[in-house]
């Protein structure tokens, strides 16, 4: 009787826990960078999802087994955002049976190098998924597009960027856009079709709508107060000389909360004139805005940095056979920028590439001052005027006279804000002046070309992208980063810069020792099970002899 009561007892504590384990529930996360630990933005993210969600990912069937850690790491991604909202349903689909039904919709197949057993073969995969909300839908890369990067690197990448890839798309699905850009124009910014592949990101996270300060020569007023329902301005490239007027609605705008994004060049020096001359004269730009940055805290100067670290322009090298041969040389007035510091705007992004960029200088006031963007230590600034010439590339640098770097190309500025126009007289009458500020944000940028993305045959290519050498830089990123940031949207960039370390194995040892491991592998759980045999039968025989 009591063998029987002690089962009844057993399983109604089994009962009693299993009942309790479906009503609490929590994982534990023992890796040491907390990958498993979702952040507070993508909870919040989730907090908001009261529909279903479908989520179809393109990872199933046979791939190389490296990418099967990209697999796992994915399905165990959802299933942690499915365990805090039930709403998610996700499902793993060979993409092979809709090849042609995926490419159509934009989810471009990715090719592999695999090397197994010392032969290198390769394969084609869809690393994509798809999230259906509502009436959208967002297509998810699963795969970083690390053009520098080593296959495991970009796998690490990858992995890493899983949290924010799905957060971002659900980001994306799931709420309204609420904050307003304004895009200035008026002053010779740059065309559409020239900052189109920028804005175009920029329009999947807030609305965004041209403003022309050209308004403020007839109601100075009415200009500045439209500008006002704006969250931030983004100021591309002007050419032209700021009124006054003008001036005064930016500086009012700014004390009075909005948020700046600035990318000027202080200098005139264009890459088509040195194409078709072979030289470009470099002279000062005259843009009227340097009192009203100068109240601010920094100071743009009228010179242009020559880096050793730097990208490339395409240059005809010769003729063969009537066929002119083209060659790619470094152009030290084109710098290459990896940030030193580990701000979320510049955290793992890639390298920015600047042209004919100036340097910025800071001033002692109360604003918190973060450098973002700074040239490398072997680069010099050259005043301006200046003819720069192509033959330059002839010339061989010696490091010893490039020791004047570390410049600052790109700074963030936080803090209260005094106008530029506290004791001097105002252009025009304002019942929104102020003097100062609240905690605002701004950011300068010495190199207005950072948004402009390339045109070939007329289409816009996306920001970043060189048409000549297909590298790959991150400007659109960075300037991305930078308009979350302003906008207090830094909860998706932290997740952009979040960092995990995988371990791989070293091939070539594998590759070594291939036959070792095979036989310890084979062989040795037979032995110990032999052994583990013998001594149960031995001791059997022991006991019962």
């Amino acid at each position: 009787m009591k063998k029987y009561t002690q089962i009844i007892v057993l399983g109604v504590v089994l009962a009693i826990i299993n009942v309790l384990s479906s009503s609490f529930y929590q994982r534990f996360d023992l890796t040491s960078d907390n990958r498993y630990t979702l952040s507070e933005t993508t909870q919040n993210i989730l907090s908001t999802i009261d529909n279903p969600i479908n989520v179809n990912v393109y990872l199933e069937g046979d791939f190389p087994s490296e990418f099967k850690r990209l697999q796992t790491e994915t399905r165990q991604h959802l299933e942690e955002l499915k365990a805090l909202n039930s709403n998610i349903k996700f499902r793993f689909i060979n993409p092979l049976d809709k090849a042609e039904e995926l490419i159509e919709a934009g989810l471009q197949p990715s090719r592999l190098s695999t090397q197994e057993a010392g032969n290198v073969s390769e394969t084609i995969i869809f690393p994509w998924a798809t999230i259906s909300y509502k009436n959208k839908v967002e297509n998810v890369s699963l795969l970083a597009t690390q053009t520098t990067s080593t296959q495991e690197q970009q796998l690490q990448s990858s992995i890493q960027n899983l949290e924010y890839a799905f957060a971002d798309a659900l980001h994306k699905v799931s709420s309204e856009k609420k904050q307003t850009i304004a895009i200035i124009k008026g002053n010779g910014e740059l065309d559409d079709i020239y900052v189109v592949s920028f804005l175009r990101k920029l329009s999947e996270y807030y609305r965004l709508a041209p403003f022309t300060l050209d308004s403020v020569q007839n109601n100075p007023q009415r200009t500045l107060e439209l500008l006002k329902k704006y969250d931030l301005s983004i100021i591309a490239k002007p050419t032209e000389k700021f009124s006054e007027e003008e001036k005064f609605t930016l500086d009012q705008y700014i004390i009075n909360g909005g948020k700046s994004l600035w990318l000027v060049d202080n200098i005139v020096a264009e890459v088509d004139s040195l194409m078709n001359t072979g030289e470009t004269l470099a002279y000062n730009r005259d843009l009227n805005i340097t009192d009203l940055l100068f109240s601010y805290g920094v100071r743009l100067n009228y010179d242009v940095i020559k880096d050793m670290y730097s990208s490339t322009i395409r240059l005809a090298a010769g003729n063969v056979g009537g066929q002119t041969q083209f060659q790619d040389f470094l152009w030290q007035y084109h710098p290459v920028i990896n940030s030193k510091n580990e701000h979320p705007i510049t955290m793992n992004i890639e390298a920015v590439n600047l042209k004919f960029a100036s340097t910025i200088d800071t001033l002692k006031n109360g604003i918190s001052k973060t450098v973002l963007l700074q040239s490398s230590p072997l680069s010099k600034p050259q005043g301006t005027p200046k003819i720069i010439a192509l033959e330059e590339i002839s010339k061989k640098p010696v490091p010893a006279d490039y020791n004047n770097g570390d410049k600052i190309l790109g700074i963030l500025l936080e803090g209260q804000f005094k106008s530029a126009y506290t004791n001097r007289v105002q252009p025009f009458k304002s019942d929104a002046h102020k003097s100062e500020s609240v905690q605002n944000k701004m950011i300068l940028i010495s190199d207005g070309d950072i948004i402009a993305n390339q045109v070939h045959q007329g289409q816009p290519l996306e920001l970043g992208l060189d048409k000549w050498t297909n590298q790959q830089y991150g400007n659109k990123t960075f300037l991305l980063n930078a308009v979350n940031y302003l906008l207090d949207d830094s909860g998706l960039i932290e997740l952009r810069s979040k960092t995990i370390e995988l371990q791989f194995l070293d091939k070539q040892k594998v590759i070594a020792n291939r036959t070792k491991w095979q036989f310890i592998n084979v062989l040795a759980p037979v032995i110990i099970l032999g052994l583990f045999g013998l001594i149960f039968t031995f001791l059997r025989k022991r006991r019962y002899s």
